[in-house]
């Protein structure tokens, strides 16, 4: 009989509930709900867009913070833009 192997879901959160949950862990966290939301559009922190919610996982966004994983920016595309 094959051994059953019990995976434990994702803790995937919307931003503003990312960032209550890392207030809990960090009163003192300089994380913003406004810089979370930049970094991930960016592409900085993986997330998954359902509709307009960005869904982030909450373990894979403590290790980025923790520095155990690299948070890249892309480059910006398309050199200089016409203003006005």
């Amino acid at each position: 009989m094959a051994d059953t192997v019990l995976h434990t879901p994702p803790r995937m959160r919307g931003i503003k509930q990312a960032i209550t949950e890392l207030r809990q862990i960090d009163e003192k966290t300089a994380l913003t709900e406004k810089a979370l939301r930049r970094l991930v559009i960016e592409g900085a922190v993986p997330s998954v867009r359902i509709g307009r919610k960005y869904l982030i996982n909450f373990d894979t966004l403590q290790e980025i913070l923790r520095g155990g994983i690299s948070a890249t920016v892309p480059a910006a595309q398309g050199g200089i833009r016409r203003v006005g």
